[in-house]
């Protein structure tokens, strides 16, 4: 494989993110007493960081890598997400099929740090689903950009705050299939058996085994595909791609299947891993025209990656390119 190649063919590659966008803030502080007014730390802020969380961070991965993406969501008519839409154009994102309402406040997730540990994270959101008019209007926009702009890859980005309900998830799916685009899902658990046949299906085990009911005892090849079966059953979807913490990742499709293992990392904070590894592996799948073995790949090294840095960060371009010359080439 021409990594260096392949690389360049992500500017090509037209991305679409379907879900919940949110601000992910920071308040990084240091904690040097205990408050007199009640028995917990005091932290004297020294600065705040905002960053793009939820889909929106799945969109901004797959743009670091290159790729033409436009976020489609739904957010608050607030400052919030006044600012989340700034970022997102900043970092070269689509933003013409955001909608914005009065109805809703844009999620924020406000984490606080002392001392490199998060001490406390407030949620600012509505997790309600969206009204049909909503509903509406989301579909309309979502059928406007694919019959327009006509993106290889839509990726349906779950984080269960009432962006995808059951009946985008469907139409969304439908309108796919009309135009030829392939779909690929990072489920939660309140719609999770709701993706019918997508092509890449990307849960982590955990939500497998509650999405599904399962009790897995051992993570081997034959456990897995008892999985992939189960939730083929329910889904008909092409490919489940099932991340496995430290364990590495696993996929299965009708003619091949792999367990690929970790590689070993300096793992400083998990959040977002998920977010990189869907962005990789729709990515790659994309642009190499469905070889799931080598998303899968990609996708594992990416995600490995991400974790050694603190909060949620975008996959480096360079990086990711360097650390499959040397572990695929």
């Amino acid at each position: 494989m021409d990594f260096q190649q392949l690389f360049q063919d992500f500017t090509q590659i037209r991305v679409a993110v379907l879900g919940d966008v949110m601000l992910d803030t920071y308040w990084w502080g240091q904690v040097d007493r205990i408050s007199p007014e009640a028995p917990v730390p005091v932290v004297a802020l020294n600065k705040k960081e905002y960053r793009i969380g939820g889909a929106g961070n799945v969109a901004l991965n797959t743009a670091s890598l290159g790729a033409q993406t436009t976020m489609i969501s739904v957010i608050g008519d607030d400052a919030d997400g006044a600012m989340l839409t700034n970022m997102l154009r900043e970092a070269g994102i689509g933003v013409q099929t955001m909608l914005s309402t009065a109805d809703r406040i844009t999620t924020n997730k406000i984490r606080i740090i002392g001392r490199n540990q998060q001490m406390m994270r407030l949620d600012a959101e509505h997790t309600n689903d969206i009204d049909t008019a909503l509903e509406d209007q989301l579909l309309k926009l979502v059928a406007q950009h694919l019959q327009e702009v006509q993106p290889h890859v839509l990726i349906l980005e779950d984080y269960n705050k009432g962006v995808l309900t059951a009946r985008v998830i469907a139409e969304t799916i439908a309108l796919c299939k009309q135009y030829g685009v392939s779909t690929a899902v990072d489920p939660k658990k309140k719609n999770f058996l709701s993706y019918q046949g997508v092509d890449i299906f990307k849960p982590n085990l955990k939500e497998v085994k509650e999405g599904l009911n399962l009790s897995i005892s051992q993570v081997n090849l034959d456990s897995l595909n008892i999985v992939h079966q189960a939730l083929n059953d329910a889904l008909q979807h092409r490919y489940s791609f099932i991340t496995l913490s430290e364990k590495g990742v696993f996929y299965q499709g009708e003619q091949q299947q792999a367990l690929i293992p970790s590689h070993v990392r300096n793992i400083a904070d998990v959040s977002g891993a998920g977010d990189t590894v869907i962005a990789t592996a729709s990515l790659v799948y994309a642009a190499t025209k469905g070889n799931m073995d080598l998303a899968a790949k990609m996708a594992n090294i990416a995600g490995g990656l991400v974790c050694e840095e603190v909060g949620t960060m975008a996959i480096n371009r360079d990086k990711l390119l360097h650390e499959c010359n040397l572990l695929l080439a």
